[in-house]
């Protein structure tokens, strides 16, 4: 039988290592939630193994992310205790009950996700592992999510042709959005967006491959 905790223990000492995790907030969080619960039952034995793996509905649309990545996109957002945090493209709702580890009771997360099969994946993995705090939302989420707009910290979780005007509407003075802007194939940069008033500043992280955001503001297909 797998011990998921001394998997999940080796994958953050991994990451570090590696390079990928510096932050001690979001390496705690990393110990304490329990990612295989985030998994597709088929996948579990997977759980703690740094590569994307599939969820419903099963189409290749849809993955939990690779484990390096989220430290790279919470660490670049600076991501702090306290804060109000929207994640576009909620997944298996492991990216969103990390960040409700690291901003804490006195901050909030707001996930939103616009495949039903997804959505309905994730509501229970974030219930049965304890999260029913987070403020998951099934619809468009490159229109954000105005009803508890503005937001400290974006978090987009899926690629885009360029940046939804939106989610720059929505985030707050000195605000900043992580998102991956590019083509469909075979990459996209990993972009930075911070707020300054009416100026908007934008910082390349890294190349990263995810799948296309649809909705009005994104991919159509």
């Amino acid at each position: 039988m797998t011990n998921f905790e001394q998997e999940r223990n080796r994958m953050v000492a991994r990451l570090e290592e590696e390079g990928f995790l510096h932050s001690s907030i979001v390496k705690k969080a990393m110990k304490k939630v329990k990612r295989e619960l985030f998994v597709a039952k088929e996948y579990k034995q997977y759980a703690y193994v740094d590569e994307p793996l599939p969820i419903p509905p099963f189409t290749g649309k849809q993955t939990i992310s690779a484990p390096h990545t989220y430290p790279i996109f919470y660490e670049s957002l600076q991501l702090k205790k306290g804060e109000k945090l929207l994640e576009i493209g909620t997944g298996s709702g492991y990216g969103a009950a990390l960040a409700r580890e690291i901003v804490g009771k006195k901050g909030m997360v707001v996930t939103i996700e616009n495949n039903r099969e997804t959505f309905e994946f994730a509501k229970k993995n974030l219930k049965n592992a304890g999260y029913k705090d987070v403020k998951i939302v099934f619809g468009d989420g490159s229109k954000g999510y105005v009803k508890f707009a503005p937001y400290d910290k974006i978090c987009v979780t899926a690629s885009c042709y360029k940046i939804p005007q939106p989610l720059v509407q929505q985030m707050k003075e000195n605000g900043k959005m992580i998102i991956p802007v590019g083509p469909t194939y075979p990459s996209q940069k990993l972009v930075l967006v911070e707020k300054f008033g009416n100026e908007i500043k934008q910082k390349v992280i890294t190349h990263v491959v995810y799948v296309p955001l649809t909705g009005e503001y994104g991919y159509t297909s």
